[in-house]
């Protein structure tokens, strides 16, 4: 049997639009059924699945983003995670970070992105927060987030059609009043991150790593100085 308390590796994509004049990001609330985030508003993510590793990606993530990524972990998931994230965009909002282009042989979960005419691309993804789960949770996750302009989609941004309705109510939430919705605390904590790099399109020189892999909490940033604690 599955221990679903055990710590799984899970990709987070953070769309931000209109970053320029008045940012808005898209969120999702989850069911209030759920056993994770009941009633949480979130980005859409969800875990890594066995058969990410072998799906073609048409463009890699960028060099300074993989190796944020690869600090501490297996050299593959710098292709595994963003392989992720990009069929959670896809499976929960109907969304496509891809460039034209045909599959061979597509997996079943990529049906409605092959058929669109578009293969995976990561080189717009930008990894910006890596957090773990804290014991005691229903669910624990190793989760990467990850920035991406919305100019970046390649179909409709406000066309959620081809959604698996995971997640309800999607919309675009300015920034300003995100925090009005129900949150949880780690996605407050991103979005304070966020908010600060709206303006910067570059990828940020070091991530912030919000640890909780064992009972102690640690703050730390994956390739550069560590993180200060008030």
């Amino acid at each position: 049997m599955t221990d679903k308390t055990a710590i799984r590796d899970a990709a987070t994509v953070i769309v931000l639009r209109d970053r320029a004049t008045t940012p808005r990001v898209l969120m999702g609330q989850r069911g209030s059924k759920a056993a994770f985030m009941p009633s949480m508003f979130v980005f859409p993510g969800g875990a890594v699945d066995p058969g990410d590793g072998a799906i073609p990606l048409a463009s890699p993530l960028p060099a300074l983003c993989a190796g944020r990524i690869s600090e501490g972990v297996a050299p593959e998931m710098a292709q595994i995670l963003p392989a992720a994230a990009i069929r959670e965009l896809w499976e929960e909002t109907g969304l496509i970070l891809g460039q034209p282009g045909t599959w061979n042989d597509a997996p079943e979960d990529w049906q409605g992105f092959a058929q669109a005419g578009f293969r995976p691309s990561a080189a717009a993804l930008q990894f910006v927060f890596r957090a773990i789960t804290p014991p005691g949770r229903p669910r624990r996750f190793d989760a990467r987030f990850f920035l991406v302009d919305a100019g970046e989609v390649a179909n409709d941004l406000d066309d959620f059609g081809e959604n698996d309705e995971e997640l309800e109510h999607l919309q675009w939430i300015p920034l300003t009043e995100v925090r009005q919705f129900k949150l949880p605390f780690i996605t407050q904590v991103v979005l304070a991150e966020i908010a600060q790099r709206a303006a910067d399109p570059s990828p940020p020189a070091s991530v912030p790593f919000f640890s909780n892999r064992d009972e102690e909490q640690t703050f730390q940033r994956l390739h550069g100085r560590p993180m200060p604690q008030d």
